[in-house]
């Protein structure tokens, strides 16, 4: 049998989890999506972050307690787990029955995917997204988040932001530091930033709502969003 590429997603958790509960139509559509290019000799590695929900925890946690900056993100891990086991029961028999905790240890997989979630306090789920695609031989980390690109300002605050399709490992470190802050919203955390670069990975930011745009990706067609490496 041939050896399956492997496809290395890092899951937003706020596409889960939006505002409002849970988006079952978003789950349920990149299901199919992902489902179908694993049937055709793909491995996909999806390792599931937590979001706005995870944010929202970390602040009640701050508002009616004193957590260090080690609870917060042992409570943000939590969350990223739930998201997790959510997203491997949707893909069923498919799906590795035991989700990754440890990108470190050794994994045995036979099916064609395979879902994890946070590590250790420290960093955020795309630290261990950077890790397994190490393991797995993977040379691009693909980011789905709720953004198109990264911009060269915070869109939110500028409507003038520019939105920026390639930039190098260096000028994003100049843009959004090196150091990890629980509960942080950058578009891609800055230590598995710092680690990817020392691997020599690539990590594509995709808008992941829009499904089309990330077929584009997978495919090797020209996409939609920003290629940081």
């Amino acid at each position: 049998m041939a050896k399956r590429k492997t496809v290395v997603i890092s899951l937003g958790g706020s596409l889960i989890f939006p505002d409002g509960g849970i988006d079952t139509k978003f789950v349920a559509g990149f299901k199919r999506l992902v489902a179908r290019r694993a049937d055709v000799g793909r491995r996909f590695v999806l390792v599931c972050g937590g979001g706005t929900i995870c944010r929202a925890y970390q602040r009640a946690a701050s508002i009616v307690g004193k957590p260090t900056g080690e609870d917060l993100d042992k409570l943000g891990i939590e969350v990223t787990r739930l998201n997790a086991k959510l997203m491997r029961l949707a893909f069923g028999a498919k799906a590795h029955p035991e989700i990754v905790f440890d990108p470190t240890a050794p994994v045995r997989v036979s099916r064609p995917i395979v879902v994890g979630a946070g590590w250790k306090p420290g960093s955020s789920s795309d630290y261990d997204a950077v890790l397994l695609a190490r393991k797995f031989g993977a040379d691009t980390v693909i980011n789905l988040t709720n953004i198109d690109h990264v911009y060269d300002s915070d869109p939110r605050k500028n409507p003038s932001a520019k939105p920026i399709k390639e930039i190098s490992w260096g000028e994003y470190r100049k843009m959004f530091g090196s150091k990890w802050v629980p509960g942080m919203n950058s578009p891609f955390d800055p230590v598995a930033a710092n680690l990817a670069r020392r691997l020599g990975l690539k990590v594509a930011i995709v808008n992941g709502r829009k499904l089309k745009n990330l077929e584009a990706l997978l495919d090797g067609k020209k996409f939609i969003g920003t290629l940081i490496g």
